[in-house]
This record gives structure tokens, sequence and C-alpha cells, in this order.
């Protein structure tokens, strides 16, 4: 069972930057996208983000485009999300997810971590 585990989540003030992190109990092709969704509780989640695991080959949702970052280091399995210019709308729990193609973790992905919360103030 892959287990994802998110941290870097907290409170910040409109326009400040964040950073979210995500590490993998492993890698596979199960695993080959991997990718950021958020939720706001009673809104459907929205995809933010994904990367190929081999490659580094990015994809952006509408959600946040323009103002997130996707990366890996492959060095300690990790995939970041750099947030930009964050906004109030942007207060939702972010999950880290795994999916073997993309098209599984833009719309359900197969494995998802416990969630970060971020929280935006004005």
């Amino acid at each position: 069972q892959v287990q994802l585990v998110e941290s870097g989540g907290g409170l910040v003030q409109a326009g400040a930057s964040m950073r979210l992190s995500c590490i993998a109990s492993q890698h596979s092709d199960d695993t080959y996208w991997r990718g950021w969704s958020r939720q706001v509780p009673g809104k459907e989640r929205e995809y933010v983000a994904a990367i190929s695991w081999t490659g580094g080959v990015t994809h952006y949702g509408d959600a946040m485009r323009g103002r997130v970052t996707i990366s890996k280091d492959a060095a300690n399995g990790t995939i970041y999300l750099e947030m930009s210019n964050l906004k109030r709308r942007d207060t939702a729990v972010y999950y880290c997810t795994a999916d073997p193609n993309l098209h599984g973790v833009v719309t359900n992905a197969r494995h998802w971590g416990q969630g970060t919360q971020v929280t935006v103030s004005s």
C-alpha cells in the first residue's frame, strides 16, 4: 500500500508564499504521476498540478495556474508545491496524490495522502 505524507501547511497572510512537500513510501509504475489536489469542505475537489516521476514533465490545472510550481527531488523521493501570491480562496486541505496515469491524477487519483491544511487570512 502506497503511503503519501504531506507537510508544510499552515496559516499565512494573503499575498504570501508557501511550499508544500510530499514524500511517498514507494516509487513504482503505480505512482508514476505525482500531484496535488485541494478541497474545501462542501465543495468539489480541485486538481492543482502533477509531475511525472521520470522526466519531470509537469501539468497544471486551472485552479492555481500561474501561481504554483510543482517540482521533485528524486534523491529524497519528494515532490513540492510552491505556491505564491496566496489568496483567501486558496484556503483548503491540500492532498498529495499519485496515479499511474496523468488522467487519473487529474480526475480521481488512485492514491491519496491524509492532507495538509492551508489557511490564508486577509
